[in-house]
């Protein structure tokens, strides 16, 4: 009787464990099918105007007495409502106004509508990797708004991080803010930390380009390397055989012997990627001395104004919160929609990061006191 109940107790485990076993591949399963349904992501919009607004009013409600807070609601109710009524004339004399032209009904509704409008401000966030995979987002961001921004109103306001990377990656991401200057928006550039190599790609096609003191800006350069383990593997006796058509089908390898002719036509590549990157710079900064500034080095932004490389030294969060005195800020940002399986491995690869940059604070933290 003893041998039954322990065997009964068992299968009653087995069987508990297939059934979780099944829920958990189910659950799996329908999260995989509902991602394929869905769309690649959405917009998620934030007005930045109430959020500087909420900041400040809790910091408000702390400091200020009750008869200055008063005070102030009141102020700002009869601000709103003399800010309406004066939208509202200014609706009127513009549609007034657009009737007596010649153009056509349709153009006579749109025209005064925006003319009658605060300006707009859509601000993006670039942080760019190696690969400049933010350009994913970024390139969703600005085709959502050129659909509804007003060239002669609107404005663009690029927040740019990017050490730089890649040379097809960051161009592909030049070449999503040059859609911006296309347009005919103003574009501005603002840099708190740094827009090197690649990033000052980007950065220099702003109509203003803004960093903070200490920003580093420049290094208008190509570097590229690779290692070569051709002597290790002939001292172990052991052939790697490269088959290639075409002469410059490969240059230099990893494994392979490299041959003169193989560097000359690497470096020969280096330089001509250089020149694209000095032209495309001298196109969009031609205020710069181009000999001067593309020799591969960085300046920090203070250093960078003398040579034009920056317009103007400014934070973001201050050019963010003077604009917002005048302008309606919007925030844009793409959001990717991810099924359950890659929210998991999500999850998994930020616990990852997370232990490995505690264990390298650790290890380092003697340079940094």
């Amino acid at each position: 009787m003893e041998w039954f109940a322990e065997y009964g107790l068992f299968l009653a485990k087995g069987v508990t464990g297939v059934i979780l076993l099944a829920l958990l591949l189910r659950l799996i399963s329908r999260s995989r099918q509902d991602g394929e349904g869905l769309q690649a992501g959405y917009l998620d919009v934030e007005a930045l105007n109430d959020r500087y607004q909420a900041e400040a009013d809790g910091l408000r409600t702390l400091v200020w007495d009750d008869a200055a807070w008063k005070a102030e609601r009141k102020q700002r109710k009869i601000k709103a409502k003399a800010d309406k009524s004066a939208a509202k004339a200014a609706l009127k004399a513009a549609k007034a106004e657009s009737a007596k032209g010649d153009a056509s009904a349709a153009e006579a509704d749109a025209t005064p509508v925006a003319s009658a409008q605060r300006a707009r401000i859509y601000v993006l966030q670039f942080s760019g990797d190696m690969a400049a995979s933010a350009v994913t987002h970024l390139r969703q961001e600005i085709s959502a708004l050129l659909a509804v921004a007003d060239a002669g109103r609107d404005e663009v306001v690029l927040l740019l991080e990017s050490p730089g990377g890649v040379v097809h990656g960051y161009g592909l991401a030049a070449s999503q803010l040059a859609r911006i200057r296309d347009a005919g928006l103003s574009l501005t550039i603002c840099v708190d930390k740094v827009a090197a190599s690649g990033g000052y790609m980007m950065a220099c096609l702003a109509n203003r380009l803004l960093a903070a003191p200490f920003a580093i800006i420049g290094s208008i350069g190509v570097v590229a390397q690779i290692p070569n383990f051709h002597r290790l593997l002939k001292k172990n006796d052991i052939d790697v055989e490269l088959m290639t058509a075409g002469q410059y089908k490969r240059t230099l390898t990893l494994l392979g012997e490299n041959t003169e002719a193989g560097r000359q036509k690497f470096q020969q590549d280096i330089d001509d990627t250089h020149l694209l990157f000095k032209d495309f710079v001298q196109q969009w900064r031609p205020q710069v001395d181009i000999n001067v500034v593309a020799t591969g080095e960085h300046w920090f932004a203070s250093q960078a104004l003398p040579l034009q490389l920056v317009d103007a030294l400014q934070t973001s969060d201050d050019y963010l919160r003077q604009r917002a005195k005048d302008a309606d800020l919007f925030a844009l940002h793409w959001r990717q929609r991810k099924t359950l399986g890659q929210k998991l491995g999500l999850a998994a690869e930020e616990s990852a990061e997370r232990v490995l940059t505690r264990w390298w604070q650790r290890a380092t933290q003697a340079r940094w006191y």
